[in-house]
């Protein structure tokens, strides 16, 4: 079986607001090979992504992805393992390469498991995928009083954790970002789980992070996350060193897999978060999770878009027991809401279960991938190199 088409749908909510919301646009991915098909989701900027599937060659190891999928053998596993080394060895110097691939990748999955009536998760070698905590993803409010009354909010609905992210915290005073945490600590009550997302927002500033650390102490926080970009590894390993009681969890901005490695030797985590849709896909992401296990560090799935993005997350740790928190987009646009007919939803003890269907156990809603669907067209020298395609051909 040979992969006779890969399909981008570049979809957006009317209006794009200007906030750390990655719900409001997606690039959903289909992979079509002979009566097969199978869909995935990359987690970047989607114009970006379709360009490096089909712009002109550079030179030789800066290709565009077509060049290494269409009409490639989809038969198993290794199949997909030897798609991630054509790409990598012919698009070397296309930065966008892995962010692209990772919604073929998820496709390629998904179309496999599809066709052998099995989960992802059993594909990957898991025997049985274990419940994760949904922790509720949620932006600070503008103030406290609002962050307390989404930390009410998300309790009412059964979560037994929740991560306050972004918004204005960090941007202003010790103080302020104080009065935020305990906002968060109160309204979702004494017993459940508390993360707070600084966004990067210190960047290398190892003494900002550090003053914040005694709010999070006082509010039982389990872990900071992303207090610095990604990468700076020395920042990291200072600020785990001085912070005895709060975890320090990053990894989201991993764009490969030797990245996200190196974070695990060198930065300190006991928190390795990782995005399928901008690692390289369930393929990258599971190589993670295993070398996470191996040196003892917590995997936890990053995802703040749609329910197909989701399941993907999901898979490369379905099967590790004792690596239990999982992100769940609580307040997603109605374009990360209702992209598939299927859901997966937390039960009454908050725990979230992935489907047994096939593949990734979820179905995209064509008719939502036409409502929010964008019209592109890429060209150079008059000649077409992409066009949206129909969603149902």
């Amino acid at each position: 079986m040979k992969i006779d088409a890969v399909d981008f749908f570049y979809l957006a909510m009317p209006e794009i607001e200007d906030i750390a919301d990655g719900s409001q646009d997606a690039l959903v991915v289909r992979v079509r090979a002979g009566d097969h098909v199978g869909w995935g989701e990359c987690e970047a900027a989607p114009l970006v992504s379709i360009a490096s599937w089909c712009c002109p060659p550079s030179h030789s190891v800066c290709r565009p992805l077509h060049e290494s999928v269409i009409g490639q053998t989809i038969d198993s596993v290794s199949d997909i393992e030897r798609i991630h080394r054509l790409v990598h060895t012919r698009s070397l110097d296309l930065l966008q390469a892995d962010h692209t691939l990772s919604g073929i990748d998820m496709a390629l999955w998904d179309l496999l498991g599809r066709r052998l009536k099995t989960p992802v998760y059993r594909l990957l070698g898991y025997k049985r995928a274990y419940p994760k905590i949904a922790y509720a993803s949620l932006l600070f409010g503008d103030d406290p009083q609002t962050t307390l009354e989404r930390g009410r909010e998300v309790r009412a609905r059964g979560f037994r954790a929740a991560k306050f992210g972004w918004g204005p915290f960090g941007h202003g005073t010790v103080e302020a970002d104080a009065a935020q945490t305990h906002a968060a600590r109160e309204g979702l009550g004494e017993e459940a789980t508390l993360l707070i997302d600084a966004g990067t927002v210190w960047r290398n500033d190892v003494e900002a992070a550090r003053a914040r650390l005694p709010a999070l102490e006082e509010c039982n926080v389990t872990w900071l996350e992303e207090p610095f970009v990604t990468g700076a590894f020395q920042a990291y390993r200072e600020l785990s060193r001085q912070s005895d009681r709060v975890g320090i969890a990053s990894g989201e901005g991993c764009h490969n897999v030797e990245l996200a490695v190196n974070m695990l030797e060198n930065a300190s985590l006991q928190f390795i978060q990782i995005d399928a849709g901008r690692i390289g896909g369930i393929t990258a992401g599971k190589q993670v999770a295993d070398e996470a296990a191996r040196r003892g560090v917590t995997f936890v799935n990053h995802t703040f878009t749609t329910q197909l993005a989701l399941s993907a997350s999901l898979q490369p740790f379905a099967g590790l027991e004792n690596h239990r928190l999982c992100e769940y987009p609580a307040a997603p646009t109605s374009l990360g809401r209702d992209l598939t007919t299927t859901r997966l939803t937390p039960n009454s003890a908050g725990e979230l279960k992935l489907s047994n269907g096939p593949g990734l156990g979820v179905e995209p809603d064509l008719e939502v991938i036409r409502k929010y669907l964008r019209d592109i067209e890429i060209s150079a020298d008059g000649k077409v190199l992409y066009s949206t395609p129909s969603v149902y051909g």
